[in-house]
């Protein structure tokens, strides 16, 4: 059987990849500018806890005038940013990533289905309240 929906969502990941390189390598021109929504809970990222706590499920970043150290590597990148004036590193894992969009040049792409995020996490609740539930018919009386 194809996996059409793994091979498209491997190959818009490549898109992004793609773009970062630009930007590293180039900078940004004209009016671009790069939105990137990712999940701040997953195991590939890295930020500061003042960061994860204010932004505990999902965070959005702008990559345009005041970036730094913009790193690529095969399954993360990182960037380190300014938030009120505080240098901040961040390292995000590409498979943590939602959606990512340049509003100047009208594009963007949806990487994950934030419905099927929110569905899993619900499930992961659902089972975990149920294990946590005895079942008093395993139990004889003696």
């Amino acid at each position: 059987m194809i996996e059409y929906q793994n091979i498209l969502n491997k190959n818009m990941l490549n898109v992004l990849k793609d773009i970062l390189k630009q930007i590293q390598n180039n900078g940004l021109s004209n009016n671009n500018h790069l939105y990137i929504t990712f999940l701040t809970n997953h195991k590939k990222v890295k930020l500061p806890n003042w960061l994860k706590k204010k932004y505990t499920e999902e965070m959005t970043i702008i990559i345009q005038y005041e970036y730094y150290d913009l790193e690529l590597d095969k399954d993360n990148f990182s960037i380190t940013l300014s938030f009120n004036d505080i240098k901040t590193k961040l390292k995000i894992g590409y498979d943590s990533i939602i959606s990512f969009a340049d509003p100047s040049s009208n594009f963007g792409l949806i990487l994950k289905n934030k419905s099927k995020i929110i569905e899993k996490k619900e499930t992961k609740k659902i089972k975990s309240k149920k294990d946590n539930v005895i079942n008093f018919a395993n139990f004889k009386k003696n």
